[in-house]
């Protein structure tokens, strides 16, 4: 594992996307955790940083972008 998970919150521009806001969802901001993680077993392997984005109707996280760090 690289760095220690980093979580933080944005604000949704719900009015890009949709005329009205989306009904049942009173919620503006986005849930998104940050992880740093090796794939596979190989300790020298490059660190993969992985953006997840919270799911705002089943709860569960999404996988919004993945970038692989030179080690």
């Amino acid at each position: 594992m690289g760095a220690e998970p980093v979580r933080w919150f944005e604000r949704v521009n719900w009015w890009e996307t949709n005329r009205r806001m989306p009904k049942g969802n009173s919620r503006v901001d986005v849930e998104v955790l940050q992880l740093q993680v090796r794939l596979g077993s190989n300790s020298r392997s490059a660190l993969t940083t992985m953006y997840l984005q919270r799911d705002g109707l089943g709860g569960g996280w999404r996988l919004r972008e993945s970038t692989v760090n030179a080690a």
